[in-house]
């Protein structure tokens, strides 16, 4: 269990901060229409239109 708590669960943590590293700082090579956050304008309009059946 010593062995587990010592190398194991600080490798893991780690491992999921170098993993998380990497995703945003891979957002510098995106292009640059997806840098961008989304945006929100036109999801909130396609919800306010009537459904029509």
């Amino acid at each position: 269990m010593s062995i587990i708590r010592s190398y194991i669960i600080p490798l893991l943590i780690v491992l999921i901060f170098g993993v998380a590293l990497l995703a945003v700082s891979s957002r510098i090579f995106l292009p640059d229409d997806m840098v961008s956050p989304a945006p929100i304008e036109d999801s909130i309009e396609s919800n306010n239109q009537p459904i029509t059946n």
